[in-house]
C-alpha cells in the first residue's frame, strides 16, 4: 500500500537507481544483460578465494563472453514485422473502428485523433519518452540517460534484437494506448486541447506506468504479470478515457437524438485491422521468433474467438439479436482480456478467459455504463478499461507452469494480490493525473468545443472539411 501511495507523488521522485528490463520472460536489453569481465572477476573472486589469480582470471574471461548478447537475425525480422503489424492497429485499424461508430459529421475528426496520435507519440516518444520509460532510474521513474536516444547506436542490443527496434516496437506501444483514449472523448473535444493533452500525457502518465510494469519499476520488481499490456495500455487507456468523459460532459442530444454509427461497414474493417496487428501486439512481446511468440498467437486467436461468440450469445438474449458491432466489439473484447496473459497461459485457459471477458465487457458497455452515467462515446473504458482489469486477474489465476516453467507463480493468491495491486495502482495514478492534466487544459484552452461547432459537426468545425 505505502508503494502505492508513492505512486501518486511521481513527479516529485528523485531520480537514480538502476533499472532491470521489461519481462523477466524475455531476454534483457544491452543495459543490464552484459555482466562486465570486472564484475564476473569480483564474482568469482569472492566465490573463490583460495584459487590463484591468474585461474581467476582465465575463467573470467569465458564467463563475460557467454553472457555477451548476440544479434539473433530470426528475432529480429520478428519484431520488425509485429512492429508494423502494432502500427497498422492505429492507423488505419482503430481510426476505421471508432470513425464508422460516429455520426457522419464526426467521422473525419475522430480519425484525426488517431492519426495525429501517431504523429504527436512518435515525436515525443524519441524525445524523452523512452528515456522516462525505459532509461536508468529508479523505482518510479526513469532517468534522462536516453533523451533524443542518447547512445543508442545501431550496434547496440535489447537482448538478441537491436535497441533502436525495441525503441521503435515499444513507441507503438505508446501511440495507440493514446488513440483508444479518443473512443471516449468523441464527437466533443477540441482538437487543440487534443494535440495538447496527449503530448503531455505520454511524458506524465503513460510513460511512468510502463517504467513501473515493463522498465524496471516497483511493479515488476514485485512479480506482476504484463505479457503485452493489458495494465500499461489498456487499464490505462481505458481510465483516462473515463475520467476525460466525465470531465467533457455528455454529448447535446444524447437519448434524444439518434447517435447510430453512421458506417458500420469502416467498423468492421476497422476490427479486422485491429485483430490481425494484434498478432504482432501480443506475439512480438516475446521479443522473438520463439515458442512464446507461437502459442502466444495462438491463444490471442482463441481468446478473441470465444469472447465474439460469447458476447453474440448474450446479446441474442439480451436484446434479441447478435448484432455486427456486436460481433466485433466481442472481438476486441477478448483481444484486450488475453493481452496481459498471451505468454502466461494456456489453450484451455485463453479459451475460458476469452469467454468471461466477453460477458463481462457486454456489462461493461451496458450495464456498468449505466451505473457510471459517463458518457463515454465509443466505449473505451467498458472495452479497454474493464476488460484489461479482467485481464489482469485471471492472468494471476490460469498462468501456468506448462507455458512459463519455473517463472510461473507458486502461490496464486500472492501473485493474484500482486496483479491486484497493479491494478489499483494504475487506476489511481492515471485518474488522478489525467483529472489534474485535463482541468489545467481546460482553464487554459478549454476542452469542449462550443455548442454551435457541435451541433455543426466538428469535421467542419475543428477542421474545416466535411464528407458528403
Amino acid at each position: 500500500m505505502k508503494k502505492m501511495l508513492l505512486a501518486l507523488s511521481l513527479s516529485g521522485a528523485l531520480l537514480g537507481g538502476s533499472v532491470a528490463w521489461a519481462e523477466e520472460n524475455v531476454a534483457e536489453p544491452a543495459s543490464t544483460a552484459v555482466a562486465t569481465a570486472s564484475d564476473v572477476t569480483a564474482t568469482v573472486a569472492d566465490t573463490s578465494a583460495t584459487v590463484a589469480p591468474e585461474t581467476v582470471t582465465a575463467t573470467a574471461a569465458p564467463a563475460a563472453e557467454a553472457e555477451k548478447p548476440t544479434l539473433n537475425t530470426g528475432d529480429t525480422a520478428w519484431i520488425l514485422v509485429s512492429t508494423a503489424l502494432v502500427l497498422l492497429m492505429t492507423i488505419p485499424g482503430l481510426a476505421l473502428f471508432y470513425g464508422g461508430m460516429v455520426r457522419k459529421k464526426n467521422v473525419l475528426a475522430t480519425m484525426a485523433q488517431s492519426f495525429t496520435a501517431a504523429a504527436v507519440v512518435s515525436i515525443v516518444w524519441v524525445v524523452i519518452g523512452y528515456s522516462l520509460a525505459f532509461g536508468s532510474g529508479n523505482a518510479f521513474i526513469g532517468g534522462f540517460d536516453k533523451i533524443m536516444l542518447s547512445g543508442i547506436t545501431t550496434d547496440a542490443l535489447s537482448g538478441t534484437i537491436p535497441e533502436i527496434l525495441f525503441v521503435i516496437f515499444q513507441m507503438t506501444f505508446a501511440i495507440i494506448t493514446v488513440a483508444i483514449i479518443s473512443g471516449s472523448v468523441a464527437d466533443r473535444m477540441k482538437f487543440s486541447a487534443w494535440i495538447t493533452f496527449i503530448t503531455i500525457w505520454v511524458i506524465i502518465v503513460y510513460a511512468p506506468i510502463a517504467h513501473w510494469v515493463w522498465g524496471g519499476g516497483w511493479l515488476m520488481n514485485d512479480g506482476a504479470l504484463d505479457f503485452a499490456g493489458g495494465t500499461v495500455v489498456h487499464i490505462n487507456s481505458g481510465v483516462a478515457g473515463l475520467v476525460a468523459a466525465y470531465l467533457l460532459g455528455k454529448r447535446m442530444g444524447l437519448g434524444k437524438e439518434s447517435m447510430a454509427p453512421h458506417n458500420l461497414t469502416l467498423t468492421v474493417l476497422g476490427a479486422s485491422l485491429v485483430w490481425v496487428g494484434w498478432f504482432g501486439f501480443n506475439g512480438g512481446s516475446a521479443l522473438g521468433a520463439n515458442g512464446s511468440a507461437a502459442y502466444a498467437l495462438v491463444t490471442t486467436q482463441i481468446a478473441a474467438a470465444a469472447a465474439a461468440i460469447a458476447w453474440l450469445v448474450v446479446e441474442k438474449i439480451v436484446r434479441g439479436k447478435g448484432s455486427v458491432l456486436g460481433a466485433a466489439s466481442g472481438a476486441v473484447a477478448g483481444l484486450v482480456v488475453i493481452t496481459p496473459a498471451a505468454g502466461f497461459v494456456t489453450v484451455s485457459g485463453a479459451l475460458i478467459m476469452g469467454l468471461i471477458g466477453g460477458v463481462v465487457c457486454f456489462w461493461g458497455i451496458s450495464g456498468l455504463k449505466r451505473i457510471l452515467k459517463a458518457d463515454d462515446s465509443l466505449d473505451a473504458f467498458g472495452l479497454h478499461g474493464v476488460g484489461g482489469i479482467v485481464g489482469a486477474i485471471l492472468t494471476a489465476v490460469f498462468a501456468s507452469s506448462f507455458i512459463m516453467g519455473d517463472k510461473a507463480p507458486t502461490d496464486v493468491m500472492h501473485q493474484l494480490w500482486v496483479q491486484v495491486e497493479g491494478v489499483l495502482a494504475t487506476i489511481a495514478y492515471s485518474a488522478v493525473v489525467t483529472f489534474i492534466l485535463l482541468k489545467i487544459i481546460d482553464v487554459v484552452i478549454g476542452i469542449r468545443v462550443e455548442s454551435d461547432d457541435e451541433r455543426m459537426g466538428l469535421d467542419l468545425s475543428q477542421h474545416g472539411e466535411r464528407i458528403e
